[in-house]
């Protein structure tokens, strides 16, 4: 069964576009006009990964990314947002609403496919072991891709959900934050210490008091207490 690609964008030409494309690199694109015909598609047909628009009419891009992290059913769906502005500040607050990565328009089609792919490649990768890790209160099970916090389920995304892993796989040692994305996002992404920060930053609110296990090394990375 090929992977299947939601496309969530109100532009005709650019959903043909990517659809031509995505299509021929060995994906089924589904596509869908517009914020709520998105988040019903997300939830009616389980992509293995998501294109969102920010700019759409009604429910922008924000909004539905929002609501696709608050959802359990969709809440670790990998997701890379498309931006036609490119100031940083957007950028992060894609990030923080919990897109695992972005690209700003114009962008070349033959990147995107690569975005998707890598993005994929690291859910599979992720995903091959069946190992559970066990550190403190937190269990991770990588088969399952599932996260408890002292005994109470956490939703996470593709991206915190490798953080975590990645963290704690190096249980006790400090890992750069060019390190750490590159295990959670692959070496084709461009490295941003905004960009470790908000993602980290966002763990630490999900798990609560056991966010407290991830100690800042100030002006190197991030470690998992042991």
């Amino acid at each position: 069964m090929p992977r299947t690609i939601l496309v969530i964008d109100d532009e005709p030409e650019l959903v043909k576009l990517l659809d031509y494309n995505l299509s021929k690199a060995g994906y089924l694109v589904i596509s869908a006009k517009d914020g709520e015909a998105g988040l019903a598609a997300a939830r009616k047909h389980a992509p293995d990964a998501i294109i969102l628009d920010i700019m759409m009419p009604g429910l922008d891009g924000w909004e539905v990314c929002k609501r696709l992290r608050q959802d359990p059913a969709t809440a670790a769906l990998p997701l890379l947002m498309l931006t036609a502005k490119g100031e940083e500040g957007d950028r992060v607050l894609g990030l923080e609403l919990g897109a695992d990565d972005y690209l700003t328009k114009p962008f070349g089609v033959r990147e995107l496919v690569a975005r998707v792919k890598a993005l994929l490649r690291r859910l599979e990768a992720a995903s091959a072991s069946p190992e559970v890790l066990k550190t403190g209160k937190l269990v991770i099970d990588s088969s399952r891709r599932t996260v408890s916090a002292g005994g109470k389920p956490v939703a996470l995304t593709a991206t915190e959900f490798n953080l975590l892993k990645a963290l704690a796989e190096k249980e006790g040692r400090v890992i750069s934050r060019e390190d750490l994305l590159s295990l959670a996002r692959g070496d084709d992404v461009a490295v941003m210490d905004r960009t470790v920060d908000v993602h980290v930053a966002a763990l630490r609110k999900k798990l609560g008091k056991h966010g407290e296990m991830i100690e800042t090394v100030r002006g190197v990375g991030y470690r998992l207490k042991e």
